[in-house]
């Protein structure tokens, strides 16, 4: 079983700052699905790059600050530690414009996998922009009742749209129940080639 939290003791002091810097900063949207612990971001970007990791089908879970480690610049904290379903455990930043490789050596040095993950990538096609979207109602649920009605409609129908869908929900709001349903990987939708609208195709989330 997957399982990650930050120890508050004895905690390094680079690591101290970096919870004290994020602790003062509030980005939205707030809510997360596979955040681990609390979610503290120090930029934009950071909390740009965990909206994209909520949506990642192959993310299994991420923390923030998870730990520092020395570099020849100092300590560092990364942004992320971020597990997938395939085994794989990497530390990721937020950078603007290259990786530094001193960060890179210092992790290599410390035996870490990581990556940083510059703005474009990010930034590119309209997965962002979905993602901030739903992930506005990652604090809600879809009732039971509205998951088997559109379930079963995605069954007998193997797609729709999302206009075709709004009739299903009756218990929440279409796209509150439509977005929770995604982030929970029970049905999904193409998040990068277009905003999410009535013409956007629902199918069931394969495993």
């Amino acid at each position: 079983m997957f399982m990650m939290s930050h120890s508050h003791i004895e905690m390094p002091a680079a690591l101290y700052a970096a919870y004290a810097e994020a602790s003062t900063k509030l980005f939205y949207p707030r809510g997360t699905v596979r955040c681990s612990a609390d979610a503290m971001f120090r930029s934009r970007s950071a909390r740009d790059l965990g909206c994209i990791l909520d949506v990642d089908p192959h993310v299994v879970a991420w923390l923030c600050l998870p730990l520092e480690f020395a570099t020849e610049i100092g300590p560092h904290v990364p942004d992320f530690l971020v597990d997938y379903e395939d085994g794989t455990r990497i530390y990721l930043d937020a950078v603007e414009g290259d990786e530094r490789p001193e960060i890179r050596e210092g992790a290599a040095l410390a035996g870490f996998p990581y990556r940083g993950v510059p703005r474009e990538e990010t930034e590119g096609g309209y997965r962002l922009a979905n993602a901030r979207d739903m992930l506005r109602y990652a604090n809600c649920r879809t009732p039971l009742n509205d998951r088997i009605r559109m379930l079963s409609a995605l069954e007998e129908a193997g797609s729709l749209t999302v206009a075709e869908c709004l009739n299903v929900f009756r218990e929440v709001q279409p796209m509150t129940g439509v977005s929770w349903m995604v982030l929970h990987r029970l049905i999904t939708v193409n998040l990068e080639e277009t905003m999410i609208g009535p013409e956007t195709v629902i199918r069931r989330f394969q495993r």
